[in-house]
């Protein structure tokens, strides 16, 4: 087994059913009391600690700047550091940040963490966000040569002594960072895009793929359909690119005694802990990933697991209830069986 499995950094916007989030939320808009953190940085040096031990891989530390959130780059460097085998993937949004400053925090958080980071391109669509910010939201092709300029410069910085471009949005002039990544592969972008053009700045730019579930979908096997059509056109886009992307997915996993009892216990925690239960934004963020086939008993989950495999998936980012037990619960009934049995299989080759 080679699949590698990540988590969301708890955070108001990628956390449900926590009550540390909560408690985080409903603290947001005044002073913490004299010598407390804010709640949901605690959780994450618990729950990332805890990831980083039982088997995890990645974390990725999402970004919601309009929102009661921790800044992304300041959660990973707090938290990142004190991992050992997690690597730290950061959401950046093109048009709120300079690519010159991105590629120093990069470069920086990368020399923390022994080599082990990577950035999540963030298009973006909050324009609210984006203005108030001082940045401005692009749409259709204007947005993708952004981004793909924002990235050639990251890489550029990163590989050359001295690099200069002149594009549409971006302009560097001998540009330098006196301080560049950890190892001599720069850091991994990744990106989600569903449109025919977005899948084109995948194959063209991206090394991941984080490959949409479908929204009409109704039981897993039109999931797995769709999520197979989706890995055919995509290798099909690389295969005249000549390039290689990995794909990643974003299941929810819950453990259970069955599939309705961990959808059951999963939905009274979300409801028990949300400081403000919009049905809507639960729906819209729970009900794709649920139909990955990721929810249920242990077996049944490894053995979708395994099959995600089968198709081409390299790696599962994981939405679940974002506490220290579930995650070390994940760890034992789920990595832990999957690496030990693709172990066994290979030393009795």
């Amino acid at each position: 087994m080679t699949m590698k499995f990540g988590l969301y950094a708890p955070i108001p916007m990628a956390a449900v059913g926590s009550p540390e989030i909560a408690t985080a939320v409903s603290q947001a808009l005044q002073p913490l009391p004299p010598g407390a953190k804010d709640a949901q940085f605690d959780l994450g040096v618990d729950l990332l600690q805890t990831a980083d031990r039982v088997g995890f891989d990645l974390a990725l530390f999402a970004e919601r700047h309009l929102g009661h959130d921790m800044a992304a780059w300041v959660n990973a460097s707090a938290i990142a550091s004190r991992l050992d085998r997690i690597r730290a993937l950061v959401a950046v949004h093109p048009g709120l940040w300079d690519p010159v400053m991105v590629a120093k925090l990069a470069a920086s958080l990368d020399r923390i963490c022994k080599g082990r980071m990577a950035i999540n391109i963030v298009n973006g669509w909050f324009d609210q966000e984006f203005e108030m910010f001082g940045g401005k939201v692009l749409q259709g092709e204007d947005r993708y040569r952004r981004t793909i300029e924002f990235i050639e410069i990251l890489r550029g910085l990163w590989r050359e002594e001295t690099f200069s471009f002149e594009g549409e949005h971006y302009k560097v002039d001998k540009g330098q960072l006196l301080l560049k990544p950890a190892t001599p592969t720069p850091p991994d972008i990744f990106s989600v895009s569903t449109s025919d053009r977005g899948r084109d700045f995948i194959a063209e730019t991206c090394d991941w793929w984080f490959v949409e579930f479908p929204k009409t979908a109704e039981s897993t096997d039109e999931v797995m359909r769709s999520l197979e059509a989706s890995i055919a056109d995509m290798n099909a886009r690389t295969a005249r690119t000549g390039r290689k992307v990995h794909y990643a997915l974003n299941p929810f996993l819950a453990l259970g005694s069955s599939a309705e009892d961990a959808l059951d216990q999963t939905v009274k925690k979300i409801f028990a802990y949300e400081a403000d239960p919009d049905t809507r934004k639960i729906e819209r963020r729970m009900i794709p990933a649920t139909r990955a086939g990721c929810i249920g008993t242990p077996a049944d989950i490894r053995r979708q697991v395994q099959r995600l495999e089968d198709m081409g998936f390299e790696l599962l980012l994981l939405k679940l209830i974002p506490s220290v037990e579930n995650v070390a619960a994940i760890g034992a009934e789920i990595i832990a069986p999957l690496r030990s049995g693709a172990k066994a299989q290979t030393m009795g080759a």
